[in-house]
């Protein structure tokens, strides 16, 4: 009888692989690119190379500093969850000396970066993303409340907040509602992710809201929220920062969002909730790019009239 062949395990990551995946590159990419949004928006035209490359650098580096802190912090709670069990500080494969030493530089770097070639309000702003997102985000509120992403979704909102204060030096209340738009956004992006990976969060001890009040309640959440945050996207439009492609483009992807998050409440399946959760992040970067061209056309438009 032959004998069964051998199931080759993943081969490790080396450790330039390692440390990158601490900084959770994916997340960190949509941070910077509504960040870089908000530079270009607080510009007329395009902003001064040196405070787009500076900012965005210093903004990424900050951003995967927090991230790697917050991996640091729940390593023992990624162990018990499928979705996060590979990561090296899961693992075991870096120490915690390690992993924090590589936080450390990262936001000093970054910190730095940002003070010497950008101005020192984005530098203490981004400062203290990192500290709602890694200590009062992670530390304080994950672990203790169900509506930990509400609440700790304001430090996630700020990317957009600290683009424009890289270049206009203030943050003005345009400013404001960008980050108001990635705050309502946030719940039923994440909420969508922790209904079907609620088995996850329910072996890692966290009270996310799938686990403590019921997949149900979740669901109606989630599209509670779509309808709020439709009414958010239409604020720089009635604060006259954008114009009609904005506008036209805000109401179709918003009306699509509530289509999913309507379908979501009343016909579950955790293939439905994966998909409203890939959506949601598509549905973001469409938006903020609306937000752009919007940005640049309409004054193009309007001088043809």
């Amino acid at each position: 009888m032959a004998a069964a062949p051998a199931v080759s395990s993943p081969a490790p990551m080396s450790k330039w692989a390692q440390y990158r995946a601490l900084t959770k590159p994916r997340v960190v990419q949509l941070i910077v690119f509504c960040a870089v949004i908000g530079m270009l928006l607080a510009s007329p035209g395009i902003p001064p190379w040196r405070v787009l490359v500076a900012g965005t650098l210093g903004i990424w580096l900050v951003a995967g500093a927090a991230a790697a802190f917050n991996c640091l912090i729940e390593a023992k709670i990624d162990q018990r969850m499928k979705r996060t069990a590979w990561r090296p500080t899961a693992k075991g494969e870096l120490a915690p000396r390690d992993t924090l030493l590589f936080s450390g530089v990262l936001c000093l770097a970054g910190c730095l970066m940002l003070w010497i070639w950008v101005n020192p309000l984005t530098t203490w702003l981004t400062l203290a993303t990192f500290v709602g997102y890694a200590v009062i985000y992670t530390v304080v509120l994950k672990p203790r409340t169900p509506q930990n992403i509400v609440i700790g979704g304001a430090s996630g909102a700020m990317p957009p907040v600290l683009g424009w204060a890289a270049v206009r030096g203030d943050a003005g209340p345009e400013a404001w509602l960008l980050c108001l738009i990635i705050f309502l956004w946030t719940p039923p992006h994440f909420w969508a992710l922790a209904l079907y990976r609620a088995d996850d969060y329910r072996r890692s001890g966290l009270p996310m809201l799938p686990v403590t009040h019921g997949a149900e309640l979740t669901r109606l959440h989630v599209f509670l929220y779509t309808i709020v945050l439709l009414a958010g996207t239409l604020m720089p439009f009635v604060y006259g920062m954008s114009g009609w492609i904005y506008l036209a483009s805000a109401l179709v992807l918003g009306f699509w969002f509530i289509a999913y998050g309507f379908r979501l409440w009343r016909n579950y399946s955790d293939a439905l909730a994966r998909r409203t959760f890939f959506f949601s992040i598509l549905y973001l970067a469409l938006l903020f790019a609306a937000l752009l061209v919007d940005h640049y056309l309409s004054p193009l438009l309007a001088g043809l009239r």
